[in-house]
């Protein structure tokens, strides 16, 4: 092209961006801005911003962010919620409230929109306390950011106060959908609440016409197998409408950690038997398994696992966590 204006240049990085060559974007807008011919729009900034978040690249799409204060340029709550969910994403604490802050300073309402970002943002990075502030805060509630506080309550081991704001949904005109399930039936696992819990799932496609989804089974069965009830446990995962066996393994695999607490080594081997003929690539459930011969001192059995391991290119996966150290997050490999 002879001529290349900001329009052109904006299709081009977006239509990257869209195609998932993130990094040939990058260096694209890179481009675009040594040349200096043309100054990148509001339209290309939020693009890649959007992008960084998109890519896991949290940190340079904050410092874009801040370039864009620098100039000038107004964010809408669209960029904005971008951010909070990265923040979210990555436990990024400091940063999100600075963004909180950011709305407040330029007078940005908060909608329901922003509210259930700002919401999951604060529950997810431990603020359980903030996170009600702002849903009560809230003018107007929907399913989202009902089911935004929830959710958030559940995973800070809130069960009650998740539990009661779910009865109090149940007041509104507002219905919950099988995200709000997930929460609520989280609750119920963190509390320990198998009646409950039983109700919760099984009200879902007799009142609410929502059918479970293998990840209302996990929880339920989660739920199921730390109270040592394991028979139901084995049944519920045989009753799943599924025709994917591999969709269905971590859910045995938590049935196989029950099995390994409670000391059922029969129902651990009938469990094991099935992960073996569907042949799963899920480290956990191979280790549990030899965990579990090896509580029965079947040693043999241990090797069998471990080469089988070996023969499927099967390797445990490390866990990962982050911390937060002066406004920069670190992972931590363990």
């Amino acid at each position: 092209m002879p001529e290349r204006d900001v329009v052109a240049w904006n299709v081009l990085i977006s239509g990257l961006v869209k195609c998932g060559k993130f990094e040939d974007a990058v260096n694209v807008f890179g481009l675009m801005r040594k040349e200096g011919l043309v100054k990148p729009s509001e339209a290309t900034i939020v693009t890649m911003v959007n992008g960084y978040i998109q890519f896991n690249r949290f940190d340079e799409a904050v410092e874009l962010f801040q370039e864009m204060q620098i100039r000038g340029v107004k964010p809408d709550k669209f960029l904005v919620v971008s951010l909070l969910t990265g923040c979210a994403q990555s436990g990024a604490l400091e940063q999100g409230k600075w963004i909180h802050g950011y709305l407040n300073e330029n007078k940005i309402v908060v909608d329901t929109v922003v509210g259930t970002a700002l919401i999951e943002m604060y529950a997810k990075c431990g603020c359980a306390e903030k996170a009600l502030e702002i849903f009560y805060g809230l003018s107007k509630k929907d399913t989202a950011s009902w089911t935004s506080i929830i959710c958030g309550l559940a995973v800070n081991g809130e069960a009650s106060k998740a539990l009661e704001l779910f009865s109090e949904m149940k007041q509104t005109d507002e219905k919950p959908d099988h995200i709000t399930f997930i929460g609520v039936l989280s609750a119920c696992n963190h509390g320990g609440l198998v009646e409950e819990g039983r109700k919760f799932f099984y009200s879902m496609s007799q009142v609410y016409q929502i059918e479970p989804k293998l990840e209302h089974y996990s929880c339920l069965i989660d739920l199921l197998g730390r109270a040592g009830q394991l028979a139901e446990v084995e049944k519920l995962i045989d009753d799943i409408p599924s025709e994917d066996n591999e969709l269905i393994v971590p859910l045995y695999g938590s049935l196989l950690s029950a099995c390994r607490t409670y000391g059922n080594v029969e129902m651990g081997e009938r469990v094991a038997q099935r992960l073996v003929e569907i042949e799963s690539s899920d480290s956990s459930v191979h280790t549990l398994l030899a965990h579990i011969y090896a509580s029965a001192d079947r040693w043999e059995d241990v090797t069998k696992v471990r080469e089988k391991m070996k023969d499927l290119g099967v390797k445990k996966v490390p866990g990962c966590s982050s911390v937060e150290v002066n406004s920069v997050t670190y992972d931590a490999i363990t």
